[in-house]
């Protein structure tokens, strides 16, 4: 029985013909090896599984070939191609900077550059996942980057470009491979299939290659797999339960449901996908990436964006053309709202039936208006009722003409005469009441005020307030520094009792501190302090404010005890013998 080599080992390529979806790369290098034009360093730089480690080997092999073809490929039959197949070859080393990435692996490969080939052109050097070295092995590596033997070349590959040293890029030609498309994916799987006589579905290449993400080596692992699973028969519906997809029918189920509202029918079709196995974040990417497919298709220039099998295209581009366009946008946004949250959810279940409620009632929240070609969203409320007032009814004044107001007002000043009417009735009735009215009863409107000084000069408990002096305040703080003592707040009480009081007014203190920890420890205690003060003294309007004074600098020395380490210096300096025994018994000092 043959041993089995998997398809990205089997079927690497051993041409620069055969690479896929980098010609833009290989013809560049085929083109510098015919003109003989080759730099002294390459860097290949790319995602993973693209063909940078392969086009590196085929590089190394094609110069080193003795019978190179006219268009610069290596004729896979002289001794130098042989041996290079065989992995036998002196010419070519490997080295992986993601396990060897010291300064003394790269100097040994350094080492190794001094001794010219025994067969061949060049030797060549590929240092896979070169981000992965230590900056010093970087600066160990410049020197001979910068300047190699004429027969040495060095290839670096990194799939992050960015975490190379700029002096390394400056010394490199780079080339940017990129990532394969899927139709180039569906090519190349299809042509193995074809070779090792495998029955597969197009649709099912489709999937394969929109699973691998641009990468060809995990879209060979996938293909090996999935043979395996299916016993050589590659079709659509086993593709998609191996790889844990959900078929396309659900979505569009889905969205007929949400369409017609039918919320039951909604939630019946997301228990039946929930217990196949498939967890709420993978309907929820699903179905996203539905309708976002839905969304493209609506115009016919930006299909060419929907990357779906042949089958499913023209069921999308007829779907597409019956939803309106502002609701795929309103659920896009929606889904997108849900899959971020979905990770901080308790109740994931409940998480994604929330999500399917208010996609089957977007219709009803969300009107799309055309104002002048310009689409937007507007919010369908319901329309606001007014209150029901009692009607007044109008008073009708009888209309005066102009002409007879504009005669009443143009008169002779001599025919002008004061008229002094008789108050009426009421108004008759309330001068005699306001009459009988003593005089010393009548209290003036400023009265208001005296009531309410009177009010605020008394606390809640109807005490009188008492006057702020030196002494009844000096009494109150020596009773709330009592306090913060029974609560052994002793740096408190330091700072309070350094404090200087000064009375402003009535309802005001000046508290004089002489640094800025004095004021915040003092501010600590605002919300009591104040408290206390108002009900000393009977006066809920009594404040103080905190100031910072610094005392001048005296010019009188003030002796300093002297630290353990100070001490300690000054003995040795006494007696030098000290540090001596120190140093011999190995003591250490405890400071």
């Amino acid at each position: 029985m043959d041993k089995f080599i998997v398809s990205a080992r089997k079927y690497r390529p051993q041409n620069f013909s055969t690479v896929v979806g980098q010609a833009h790369i290989t013809t560049t290098l085929k083109n510098a090896i015919r003109n003989n034009q080759l730099a002294h360093a390459f860097l290949f730089c790319g995602p993973r599984g693209v063909g940078k480690t392969t086009c590196a080997r085929i590089l190394a092999k094609t110069i080193n070939c003795e019978n190179q073809t006219p268009d610069g490929e290596a004729c896979n039959t002289c001794n130098s191609c042989v041996s290079f197949d065989a992995g036998t070859s002196m010419n070519i080393h490997e080295l992986d900077a993601a396990s060897n990435n010291s300064v003394d692996d790269i100097r040994s490969l350094v080492e190794q550059v001094r001794f010219a080939p025994q067969a061949g052109k060049y030797k060549v050097y590929i240092v896979d996942e070169v981000h992965m070295l230590s900056s010093s092995a970087f600066n160990a590596f410049l020197k001979t980057l910068e300047e190699p033997p004429p027969y040495a070349i060095f290839i670096l590959a990194t799939t992050e470009k960015h975490k190379i040293l700029p002096t390394i890029l400056s010394r490199c030609q780079i080339f940017d491979f990129k990532r394969i498309t899927n139709n180039d994916t569906i090519e190349h799987l299809q042509e193995i299939c074809d070779k090792e006589k495998i029955q597969a579905e197009k649709a099912a290449l489709h999937v394969i290659a929109q699973k691998s993400e641009g990468c060809m080596r995990d879209a060979l692992s996938i293909l090996d797999k999935i043979v395996s699973f299916s016993n050589g028969e590659l079709n659509y519906s086993n593709t998609l339960e191996h790889l844990n997809i959900l078929d396309e029918d659900y979505y569009f189920k889905m969205l007929n449901y949400m369409q017609q509202q039918l919320l039951s029918e909604a939630m019946l079709l997301y228990d039946e996908i929930n217990r196949k196995g498939f967890e709420g974040d993978t309907l929820l990417e699903g179905y996203s990436e539905f309708i976002r497919n839905l969304l493209v298709s609506k115009d016919a220039k930006a299909a060419v964006l929907l990357e779906v099998a042949d089958d499913f295209k023209q069921k999308y581009l007829q779907a597409a053309q019956e939803i309106a366009t502002g609701w795929l946008i309103a659920a896009l946004n929606l889904l997108n709202e849900a899959e971020i949250n979905y990770k901080q959810a308790r109740n994931k279940r409940l998480h994604v039936e929330l999500t399917i409620i208010k996609l089957c009632y977007l219709l009803q929240a969300v009107e799309m208006v055309n104002n002048e070609g310009i689409v937007s969203k507007k919010k369908i409320v319901e329309t606001a009722r007014p209150v029901a007032f009692k009607s007044i009814q109008p008073i009708r004044v009888k209309e005066i003409e102009p002409q007879v107001i504009a005669d009443a007002v143009i008169k002779k000043t001599a025919e002008a005469k004061l008229i002094i009417e008789e108050p009426k009735a009421a108004e008759k009735i309330i001068r005699q009441t306001e009459q009988a009215v003593p005089a010393e009863t009548k209290r003036p409107l400023g009265s208001l005020d005296a009531i309410r000084k009177k009010v605020s000069a008394q606390n809640k408990n109807g005490k009188e307030v008492k006057d702020l002096t030196e002494a009844e305040l000096k009494i109150c703080w020596e009773k709330f520094i009592e306090k913060l003592t029974a609560k052994k707040n002793h740096s408190a009480v330091t700072n309070f009792k350094d404090a200087v009081l000064k009375i402003i007014d009535n309802n005001s203190i000046e508290i004089i501190t002489e640094s800025n920890i004095q004021q915040k420890f003092i501010e600590q205690e605002r919300a009591e302090l104040v408290n206390d003060l108002q009900d000393f003294f009977c006066n809920r309007q009594l404040t103080y404010n905190v100031i910072i004074i610094e005392k001048e600098a005296t010019g009188e020395m003030v002796e300093k005890p002297l630290s353990s380490r100070e001490q300690y210096l000054k003995i040795i300096e006494e007696y030098p013998l000290v540090k001596e025994l120190k140093d011999r018994l190995r003591l250490e000092l405890d400071y």
